[in-house]
Parts: C-alpha cells; structure tokens; sequence
C-alpha cells in the first residue's frame, strides 16, 4: 500500500504528467457539467414517465455509453455513441473497399484521413439519430409537435456530440488515456455512489437474508473484477524469429521476438453489438403497439411473447450468449486478418519457427486465434451472464417442461428463493459496465505507469513488477 502511495505522489512530482492529469480532470468535470444543461423545449416531468416505459429498449443502452445524459436528453445526449458507431463503420470499411485499405496502409497520411472521415460520419450520424429522438420526444408529448422544435433538438444534440468528440480528442492528445473511453467512464462511474448508498441501505434494513445478500453480491463483484483483470492482461505469445539480411553495405544480424495475440482481442466491442441487436425488439414493440380490439392477432401474440423478452428471461440468455459469441468471432476476423499478418512477415524477414512461411504460417496463426477467440467468447458471454442473474434473476418458470417444477423448487428453498427475480437491486454495474470500467482504468494506469518509470520513478507495483494495460 505504501508503494502505491508513493505512486501517486509521484505522478504530482512530475510537472508534465501533473499537468496532464489535471487536464484531463478539468475536461471531464466540463463533460459532466453539461449532463445538468437540458436541451431547449423539454417537459422534464413527461420525460420521466417515458423512461420508465422505455427503459429496457434501444434507448437504454444508449442511455449508459452518454453517462445517464440521454435520460434528462441533455445537450450532450447521444454522447460519443455515433462517435463509436462511426469508428467501427470506418474499421470495416477496408474489407470492404480496398481503395480505403490502401489509404489505411499509408501510415500516419493514411490515420489522418480516416480520422477524418470518421469526423465526418460522426457529423452525419448524429443528424440522423437526432432527428429519430426529436420525432421520439414528439410522439410522446415530451416537447413541442413543430419543425422549429425538431430542427433545435436536431442542432443542439449534433453540435453537442461534436463537443463531446472534440472533449475526447483532447484528452487523447494532451491528457492521460483514451479521451472517449474515459468520457464512458465516467458517465457510469458517477453512478457509483448512488449504489453503494443502495447497498448502505439494505444492509441497515437488519435482515439477515439481505446481509448475505449484499455480501454474496460484492464477493461475486470483486470476483468478476478479479478475473477481468486477468482475462484482459493475458496474452499468447508467439515466437517471431528474423533472419541475417544484407541491405546495400549493411548486414543486419537475425533477431528473436514474439507476436503477442491478445485472448479478448475484441473488447467489449462483441456486447455492444449483442445488446443492440437484442434491444431492437423492444423499441420497435414500444414504437408499434398492438390492436387492442384484436388482442388474439399475430402482432398481439408477437407482443406478448417480446414483452417477457428482457433480461433474466431464458430465451433472451440464450440468444444474448450465441450473438456475443457470434460477433466476437466476426469482429476478430475483420480486425486481424492472419493471411495479412503473414504476408508482411514473410516480406520482411520473419517467420516463426518450425511453420514455413506463406500459407502455413496463417494458418498456424488462424489455428491459434480460433484457440484465443473460443475462450475470449466465453470469457465474455460468462461476465454479461452472471451479474445479469444475479440482477434480474432467471426465470425457469419459461423453460419447457422442466420450468414448473424448478420454480417451484426454488421458490420453497429460503437460500435459493432469489434465483427466479433476482436479488432485487437496481445496480448499474453489470457485465458491460464492469468491461468498461476495469479496461479503461487498466489502460489509463498502465499510460501513467509507463510515464512514471520513464522518469526514473517506481511504478504502482514497486521496482520491477509493471502493470500491463489492455493494449499494451
């Protein structure tokens, strides 16, 4: 603990990381301020009545990456989620355009352009999805039914969001960390007291199964963190050796290194996708109510049957663990393509002992990213399942055949009684934040760390022990 300590005194004895730190600080009180501007026009008490209608759609899940900005539809309410959107857009574009991939393979020419473009996409986006919350608002009497009202929604949303990535640049370049991830994590780690006083207040409730309760959730917590840490930092290391060349009237002797392949190369990106295609249901039901003179239509039977459809419902589970599992292996291959990787190994030099270069040496690595990936899915699919149970509960009552009598069952057993509704706390750290948080806190540490031992300093974990990021 003193060696920590010491860290972090240390990080304030260096006046170009001090400076650093306090940038970054600065611009996300300035993100946070703007949480508490609402956007011209809106009848705030309305607006509360909608989201408790709505907040398992769509719309929740944009709710978390704005920080909580979408539900007061403040001037930053769509956050840096077209910002996102556009960024993983301008990472599948090169599949898809080999104009692009050229332009990406120009090096810092290449990033400046796609930034750019990305900007661009980002601008055009949020029009877009302003637009769809303007007529939102206006359908459900939450501001004014008039083009005027539409067209400040649409400029004051979109010019806030180019804050917001204008905010995330700036950290980036002259702060400490990734400027959007920092920005997303701090709209969720503001929420951070209002839980802790909700666990606060169970506990002084002196009910001895809510006690537990609270203590099995925080073990479970820690648990889940203790392992993302882990799953995060770990890495396969793959044994690169390069060979004695000779260029002009210079001979450069062979070399031994490694290619270091992450087992959660895909972030958090796969339940981000996971959790919007599942929440598309939702905003489209909520968007398109059923006939309530006909209540035996197949719309009206598609309704009923979506409206159980949420977290803890079983199907639900099932289809949210086969669609992280599914986009984590897409999103792998698009990212790191194994047949690129040998080719520019074999163009300079390297290969990896024992696997010849060219084809078998992709598909020595294809093999092992096939490894990585299986596991890195699993280890995602687990950590979006577990607080999600433990949060909502599971309801065997929907499971066929079998769903009665395990109800039942667990109903009657006093320990096992949460199981079907979950342990009744509305915390807002589930699996995707928990990815979010650690990772980013993980990056950020492991940049100052790296700063610190430049200098000469002791990392956080003392002389030689060094904290590893995500990226690193």
């Amino acid at each position: 603990m003193d060696k920590f300590l010491n860290a972090v005194q240390n990080m304030f004895k260096v006046p170009e990381l001090r400076k650093r730190i306090l940038f970054t600080l600065g611009l996300l009180a300035i993100y946070r301020l703007g949480a508490h501007v609402t956007a011209p026009g809106i009848n705030t008490a309305r607006l509360e009545q909608v989201w408790g209608e709505v907040a398992g759609t769509l719309l929740g899940v944009l709710d978390l990456f704005s920080g909580g900005n979408f539900r007061t539809i403040s001037v930053l309410a769509l956050g840096v989620m077209p910002y996102i959107t556009a960024s993983i857009i301008m990472q599948l574009m090169p599949v898809l355009s080999p104009q692009i991939k050229k332009i990406q393979e120009e090096g810092e020419v290449g990033r400046q352009k796609i930034n750019q473009w990305t900007r661009y996409l980002t601008v055009a986006l949020c029009s877009v999805q302003s637009f769809f919350v303007a007529t939102w608002l206006q359908r459900n009497g939450v501001m004014a039914n008039s083009w005027w009202a539409s067209i400040m929604i649409v400029v004051t949303l979109t010019t806030g969001t180019i804050f917001v990535m204008w905010l995330g640049e700036q950290i980036t370049e002259r702060g400490v960390g990734n400027g959007i991830s920092l920005l997303i994590f701090a709209g969720i780690i503001i929420g951070l007291p209002a839980g802790v006083q909700q666990i606060y207040g169970r506990i002084q409730d002196g009910d001895p199964l809510q006690t537990l309760g609270v203590i099995f959730l925080v073990i479970v917590l820690v648990a889940l963190i203790a392992l993302i840490v882990y799953m995060e930092s770990a890495r396969r290391n793959v044994a690169i050796s390069y060979a004695s060349r000779r260029v002009g009237n210079q001979t450069y002797q062979g070399q031994e290194t490694s290619l270091p392949l992450k087992l959660n190369m895909g972030g958090v990106i796969p339940v981000i996708f996971a959790s919007s295609v599942l929440a598309m249901p939702q905003t489209i039901l909520t968007a398109l109510p059923p006939d309530p003179n006909n209540p035996s239509s197949a719309w009206s039977q598609v309704h009923a049957f979506f409206t159980q459809f949420h977290g803890g419902d079983p199907y639900y589970e099932l289809v949210f663990i086969s669609l992280i599992v599914l986009f984590t292996f897409f999103y792998i291959t698009i990212i790191f393509n194994t047949d690129d990787v040998a080719d520019n190994l074999r163009k300079h030099g390297g290969f990896i002992p024992g696997i010849r270069p060219g084809a078998p040496t992709a598909d020595y690595l294809n093999t092992i990213m096939t490894r990585l990936t299986t596991i890195g899915a699993i280890y995602l699919a687990f950590v979006c399942f577990v607080p999600q149970i433990l949060l909502s509960g599971f309801r065997v009552a929907r499971l066929p055949w079998i769903g009665t009598s395990l109800d039942n069952f667990f109903t009657a057993t006093p320990g096992l009684s949460w199981v079907p509704t979950g342990l009744g706390y509305q915390f807002f750290f589930g699996g995707t934040s928990l990815l979010i948080i650690v990772g980013v806190a993980m990056d950020t540490v492991a940049q100052i760390e790296a700063q610190l031992v430049m200098r000469n300093y002791e990392g956080f974990l003392g002389a030689g022990s060094r904290l590893r990021g995500r990226r690193s």
